[in-house]
């Protein structure tokens, strides 16, 4: 038999193809992580990995036992899974990914009501970007801003965020559209939908800066840098932020509260995901 942590290890290499990408995903050090490798190999008495300048390469004997190692991990997952959701007293950690903006500034700022009605329920809020899979547990709850593909997932649409253009009320040019200057996001992210929204709105006018989050937006709208396309919800409650009337369309963005199937049963998790429904349905600006 081998350790099954040696093998986690070893399925993080061989997603990432680099010792330093599954130690960023495993939360430890490189080091650590080529130990696990090498312990593994020993167990089973193969080579697994090829260990490049730049890069992991998987032996044969290493993509065979990679394959059967995906088949146990995702076991693994289901049966963390279904005893998490047999769980029927309201104590434990609840783990909540949201985006950074929602994470921040619409979750964060509710923790102590929450807090008050269910002290036993610990609360670990996930601020990312990208989309966490469920079914490997690496949440037990999401707040997504498209609805859900994930096989297993159940998900119930609690909100609307829209947004709208916001400067700073002593913005310079606040009475001049056609000299706007705008507040975009970094290339990278040009396929974003709030980001193809705003350059449409922009047109021929100049961007002034790029930043990667809206947090970000926000502060340097409140700079007198530019126009930002801010969710109303923030804008709205800045006293140093203006909305501004343009001739562009609104823009929209759906919330949709998801879970995987498993976790429904969930007795924590249920109380979890009706606390936000209700927080959602409660505020103005992001209702259904």
């Amino acid at each position: 038999m081998f350790d099954w942590q040696n093998m986690r290890h070893f399925l993080a290499v061989a997603k990432s193809g680099t010792l330093s990408g599954a130690a960023r995903e495993l939360g430890v050090d490189h080091a650590t992580v080529g130990r696990r490798v090498t312990a593994l190999e020993a167990e089973l008495q193969t080579l697994l990995v090829e260990r490049l300048p730049r890069s992991c390469r998987l032996t044969a004997a290493g993509v065979l036992v990679v394959e059967q190692a995906r088949r146990m991990e995702s076991a693994a997952f289901d049966v963390t899974r279904q005893v998490k959701s047999q769980q029927v007293t309201l104590s434990g950690r609840v783990t909540l990914s949201a985006s950074p903006v929602l994470a921040t500034h619409f979750i964060a700022p509710r923790m102590f009501d929450f807090r008050q009605k269910y002290p036993a329920i610990q609360l670990s809020i996930s601020a990312q970007a990208h989309q966490v899979s469920l079914s490997r547990g690496e949440a037990d709850i999401a707040v997504r801003h498209v609805r859900p593909s994930e096989p297993g997932s159940v998900a119930r649409r609690v909100g609307k965020m829209k947004f709208d253009l916001y400067a700073s009320r002593t913005y310079p040019d606040l009475a001049l559209p056609e000299h706007w200057a705008f507040i975009a996001y970094e290339r990278e992210f040009c396929d974003m939908p709030q980001q193809r929204w705003l350059l449409e709105i922009a047109g021929n006018r100049n961007v002034a800066c790029e930043l990667s989050d809206i947090t970000g937006h926000m502060v340097a709208a409140r700079s007198g840098v530019g126009v930002a396309g801010l969710p109303c919800f923030l804008g709205d409650a800045d006293p140093m932020l203006v909305k501004l009337e343009h001739d562009g369309v609104s823009f929209l963005r759906d919330l949709w509260l998801v879970t995987h199937r498993d976790m429904k049963r969930s007795a924590i998790v249920r109380t979890v995901m009706d606390y936000f429904t209700e927080s959602f349905a409660s505020t103005m600006e992001l209702r259904p």
